[in-house]
């Protein structure tokens, strides 16, 4: 398993959405910036909102067991082998990311049961 790059790439507003639907005082995610970069592989990684998780992680996964040699639904939505643009579950405020499989090997990080 390889770990997967995963680097902020916009976060948008829909301001006209949350004028009708979200709270007062709604902005853009105030969890994420721009450029900001995480590694994962099988676990979600420490700072990243839990919802952006959700909505990303079977891609990560995908990546971090080889996808990364082949372009994801036969070739027809990303071009580059490897990669893969997503974006978290939030119609009001959604958080767009890019995700690169990379040569660094994953290691568990957590120690087995001794018997």
């Amino acid at each position: 398993m390889r770990k997967v790059k995963i680097t902020v790439l916009r976060k948008m507003f829909n301001e006209d959405f949350a004028k009708e639907f979200g709270v007062e005082g709604l902005t853009a995610c105030p969890m994420l910036r721009e450029g900001q970069v995480f590694y994962a592989d099988y676990a979600k990684p420490e700072g990243l909102c839990d919802e952006a998780w959700k909505a990303i992680y079977q891609y990560v996964f995908a990546l971090a067991h080889g996808a990364g040699k082949e372009t994801f639904y036969y070739g027809d939505w990303i071009r580059k082998p490897g990669v893969a643009i997503c974006s978290c579950n939030d119609g009001l405020r959604p958080v767009i990311f890019k995700l690169e499989a990379t040569d660094e090997e994953s290691k568990i990080d957590y120690e087995p049961v001794k018997e």
